[in-house]
């Protein structure tokens, strides 16, 4: 019996080692796709700011959990917002990070992702991607995506040098919705202006 309930401790130590390697190995593979088939071709594409936008679109689309990222940066005011306002928030939230993304990214224009594994992360069912950018001065720019498992893999969150965009965005937006007398409304009104 002692043998019997080794040799399942065995496997079972084996099969989750085996499973978050897996889990590992799919989310640098996805998040891989995303840089050169996404990022690296849009930026470096002859094409108008228009055309670039509606690609970060779909790429924002496909890859990123903008429902469960626009949850996060509103944090606790997502709890006390209207469906109505939620929607409208995730809505113009999406707009703006097309805009904001396309241009922030395009100072990695000719530039090349490598990668350097995984790091685990808190929160269940989520892995961190480790790459970076050598910018052809100083030391490579560090950029880690978060990638949350789920029907598909999505990206939550991107850090830049240590900088998370969503914990930014976060800490921003609460800030705004604390002092204006609109509260939610009035950011959901500067994101659509914003986005113009």
């Amino acid at each position: 019996m002692k043998k019997i309930i080794a040799l399942i401790s065995v496997f079972a130590c084996v099969f989750s080692f085996k499973a978050s390697a897996l889990d590992g190995k799919a989310a640098e593979d996805f998040v891989r796709k995303v840089t050169t088939e996404g990022i690296e071709e849009i930026i470096n594409a002859d094409v108008s700011a228009q055309e670039k936008d509606a690609r970060f679109e779909k790429l924002f689309n496909d890859y990123l959990d903008l429902d469960y990222i626009g949850k996060f940066v509103l944090g606790r005011y997502w709890k006390t917002a209207k469906t109505t306002q939620r929607d409208e928030f995730v809505k113009v939230y999406r707009e703006f990070n097309i805009k904001t993304w396309s241009k922030r990214f395009d100072e990695f224009k000719g530039k090349h992702f490598d990668f350097h594994g995984t790091t685990p992360s808190n929160s269940e069912g989520q892995l961190f991607v480790n790459t970076s950018v050598d910018m052809g001065e100083g030391a490579p720019v560090k950029v880690v995506w978060r990638v949350k498992d789920g029907e598909k893999l999505k990206i939550v969150d991107i850090i830049i040098e240590n900088v998370s965009l969503a914990i930014t965005a976060r800490n921003e937006y609460s800030a705004y919705i604390k002092k204006a007398p609109g509260g939610l409304d009035d950011l959901i009104k500067d994101l659509k202006e914003k986005s113009k």
